[in-house]
């Protein structure tokens, strides 16, 4: 991603804001237990990832709700004439400065770490600081 997408990522970002509840996507009972103990946490691809050690059950679920992502980020991509990875890194964005203190995140293919009360440095390709 080059800094000549910043605008168009910028101006998606404010559109999935309105159009797509990743949130809502993110959230089933194990999940969020563990998010919640720092297992599983969000990444900078817009997906969700194994941080730790889970079940069979923790895992599947992680998949499936990527799997629903990917299908959400690919019809918004297809209607709003820009990549999967484009729609998936401006909901990164917003999604990665949502996150809890507690929480853990992934930026690239960096070290999981833990949220804490501080603004999370973003990646260069997110318009704001989080």
């Amino acid at each position: 991603m080059t800094r000549k997408m910043l605008p168009k990522l910028t101006w998606l970002a404010a559109a999935l804001g309105l159009t797509l509840g990743v949130p809502a996507l993110a959230q089933s009972g194990v999940v969020a237990a563990a998010m919640s103990a720092g297992t599983v946490g969000e990444q900078a691809d817009g997906y969700l990832g194994v941080a730790g050690t889970v079940g069979a059950d923790v895992r599947s679920e992680v998949e499936s709700i990527n799997i629903k992502r990917r299908a959400a980020y690919t019809q918004l991509a297809g209607q709003r004439g820009v990549t999967v990875q484009d729609v998936a890194a401006a909901t990164a964005c917003q999604t990665l400065t949502r996150l809890k203190s507690g929480q853990v995140y992934r930026i690239g293919a960096g070290a999981w770490q833990t949220k804490g009360a501080a603004a999370i440095s973003l990646p260069s390709y997110c318009a704001t600081a989080g």
